[in-house]
């Protein structure tokens, strides 16, 4: 009897196929013997063409000159210049026009968001047209109206259209005044960024010292006057100099200034506003996700519009807004490459076209680009999820 009890009570046993944890890890095995043997196929594939093509592989060519211009760069380069001065300029270009149009796209998104939820009415009817019409229309469609129809229409450089602040606008594209610095101007670029520390250090006293008390202190009066008066006194006492040099119109051209092409501008214009339109939707949704008894609380403390808005309920909708933001942010990024259907030299279109299509490095050149705009994005979400994590509710 004690036998059969016992073999009552022991529990039944199963094949080591229906064990899910035994399951579960050869499935893995499996999965990743395949992956790694595409891999090996693909490479393997890649360098019998190659070599039946006599063609070779390798970064090499970044050394050789280069043969071509490009219309716009940061920095010199002529047809002496290598391929990695090459791969700099796109890669500075399309970083320029992304930190540019992110800019640009925050504010203006933002703006048009928090407008759409405005209780005047033709405030709120316009911000909806607006969304409704730009984030509905193809984006390239947008570049080639900006630029063609619009820079590509402005009157020749004799006939330019004179803007504020010494500001022109023809043909040729945005032609700005030029700051001019001397060397004495480095213990100016010192101040404003100790400024910035002392700012950010006093915002993070004033929090705490409103949590400890109750009382507010008024962070960016104090901060504002604080910086200014710091760089003022460093500015007087390093005797620093900061000119502009306008644009003056010659007989066929402007010289001086800083000449900014039809190319750039209709990109960074068009990848902003374009941008915008989602940021306001997102915006919208993240301030109307504020449950309505944040603002009846603020109210009831005598709170203003304003102060309701920018104290109690933007706060909390920035743990809503963040995550998409992101996206948008990246996508803007991703989006500049577009910038080769209108001739703006970014990386697509001259590390990726022009080199490309010289060296005939493809895998090489294009294994560079992906990585760049990998890298690009990972940065962007590497910032946006630390923000997100200071803005994020803390259990208590």
């Amino acid at each position: 009897m004690a036998s059969l009890d016992g073999a009552r009570n022991e529990a039944p046993r199963t094949s080591l196929l229906n064990d899910p944890v035994i399951r579960g890890i050869v499935y893995q095995i499996v999965v990743g013997v395949l992956v790694v043997g595409f891999i090996v196929w693909i490479v393997n594939n890649t360098a019998i063409n190659l070599a039946a093509q006599n063609k070779t592989t390798g970064f090499d060519f970044l050394w050789k000159t280069s043969g071509f211009d490009i219309s716009f760069s940061l920095f010199p380069f002529d047809r002496t210049s290598f391929y990695w001065q090459a791969f700099l300029v796109g890669l500075t270009n399309t970083i320029l026009v992304a930190v540019i149009g992110i800019f640009f796209a925050t504010l203006l998104g933002f703006t048009i968001g928090i407008a759409r939820l405005s209780s005047n009415y033709l405030i709120s009817r316009l911000a909806t047209i607006y969304v409704e019409t730009i984030r509905n229309i193809p984006l390239l469609l947008q570049l080639f109206f900006w630029y063609f129809a619009v820079l590509k229409s402005m009157p020749a450089v004799r006939d330019s259209i004179a803007l504020p602040l010494d500001t022109f606008i023809n043909q040729r594209g945005l032609f700005v005044p030029k700051p001019l610095i001397d060397e004495g101007f480095t213990f100016v670029w010192i101040a404003l960024i100790v400024a910035l520390v002392g700012w950010f250090l006093l915002g993070r006293w004033a929090k705490a010292r409103l949590e400890r008390t109750g009382k507010r202190f008024p962070v960016f009066l104090a901060g504002l006057f604080g910086s200014v008066l710091l760089i003022a006194v460093v500015w007087l006492i390093s005797g620093a100099h900061l000119t502009f040099e306008p644009p003056v119109l010659n007989r066929f051209n402007f010289k001086g200034g800083v000449e900014l092409p039809p190319e750039f501008v209709a990109l960074a214009f068009g990848l902003s506003i374009y941008t915008a339109s989602f940021i306001a939707e997102t915006v919208r949704g993240g301030i109307q996700a504020v449950s309505h008894g944040q603002t009846e609380a603020a109210q009831a403390l005598g709170l203003k519009e304003g102060d309701r808005l920018r104290l109690v309920v933007v706060p909390q909708a920035m743990r809503v807004i963040i995550p998409p933001l992101t996206s948008q942010y990246l996508n803007l990024t991703k989006n500049s490459s577009l910038g080769a259907a209108i001739g703006y030299p970014e990386l697509v279109n001259v590390f990726t076209g022009t080199t490309l299509n010289q060296t005939g490095r493809a895998i090489e050149v294009i294994a560079l680009t992906m990585l760049v705009y990998l890298t690009l994005s990972l940065t962007t979400s590497a910032i946006m999820n630390w923000y997100n994590a200071r803005v994020a509710l803390v259990e208590r």
